[in-house]
């Protein structure tokens, strides 16, 4: 018993080994290769896939990131498409602007010739304004009366209708911007008709060559030909015209005669309308327009002197 109580014991450990002499690390090893070499092939295909600028952006932000990020450009927060025009077939490389094959049409646009077509229609609006004026003039007892003293033509500006004073029937009292009754009757009429056409207007005053006594130092010809042309406008508003057709009031003196041979000629003494066309309106719109009064291009009636 003493002899079995001394005997040692001895406990054996046996240490497993999984997968033979390596193990199982190899695994991990071979899973990291081919996770590096589909990164590397996808990166080959975005490579290829690029345009050449998105490349030089992309190396840039790569050779100085801080930069590019600053600065931006294309290597910094492009949200382009990196196929160029994007579209679902990945295999080509430029991309797909269109899912067919047939180019759009491109649109090109005349200006000239779609201008030239606007002045045409407003050309013929304004000759159907003149010749429904005339065909109120005749049938008006009122204004057929003074038919001698209308003039309507067409200028380089639009319709001009001109209201002309004779040696006995003036359009205004002498001296002064206060309008005959008559005068204001025909303003009425003329105001009416202008409001069917969308035109802006331009009023302008033109006296005759005799000054006042006092010369051009005080009340001249250049004042009463602007106060003329401003009641011409009041009575033209008050007849039932638009005011915010009114464009430009001018007051011309005796600068631009109508009867150059004689310049104390009645004639001279007139209030001129022009009805505009679209090139006028944008020419004395404009800072420095300029509206030539005096330029006739076809003058219809000519006044008995």
């Amino acid at each position: 018993m003493a002899n079995e109580e001394l005997r040692p014991i001895i406990v054996k450990r046996i240490k497993k080994h999984g997968g033979g002499h390596h193990g199982g690390a190899w695994k991990i090893a071979y899973a990291d290769f081919v996770t590096a070499m589909m990164a590397f092939f996808l990166l080959m295909w975005l490579l290829g896939s690029t345009a050449k600028g998105n490349l030089q952006g992309i190396a840039e932000y790569f050779q100085t990131p801080l930069k590019v990020a600053m600065s931006g450009g294309d290597g910094s927060g492009d949200s382009s498409s990196v196929i160029k025009g994007g579209g679902k077939d990945l295999s080509l490389r430029e991309g797909q602007t269109r899912k067919g094959d047939i180019e759009a049409p491109k649109k090109t646009y005349n200006l000239q010739a779609a201008e030239a077509a606007l002045a045409k229609v407003d050309a013929e609006r304004l000759k159907s304004l003149k010749e429904k004026i005339e065909a109120a003039i005749e049938a008006s007892p009122t204004l057929k009366q003074f038919k001698k003293q209308l003039l309507l033509d067409i200028t380089t500006e639009g319709l001009r209708i001109q209201m002309v004073d004779e040696k006995n029937r003036p359009m205004f009292a002498s001296g002064n911007a206060d309008l005959q009754p008559y005068t204001k009757e025909i303003l009425h009429e003329i105001g009416l008709a202008l409001n069917e056409v969308p035109n802006k207007i331009s009023l302008s005053g033109h006296t005759d060559a005799a000054p006042y006594g006092h010369g051009e130092k005080g009340y001249s010809n250049w004042e009463l030909s602007a106060d003329r042309a401003n009641a011409s406008r009041r009575e033209l508003i008050y007849g039932g015209m638009d005011e915010t057709k009114v464009l430009r009031i001018v007051g011309l003196s005796s600068s631009v005669l109508f009867d150059k041979g004689d310049p104390l000629n009645p004639i001279n003494r007139r209030i001129s309308i022009i009805v505009m066309n679209k090139k006028a309106e944008q020419s004395a719109s404009q800072d420095g327009g300029e509206i030539d009064v005096g330029k006739q291009v076809d003058v219809i009636t000519e006044p008995k002197k």
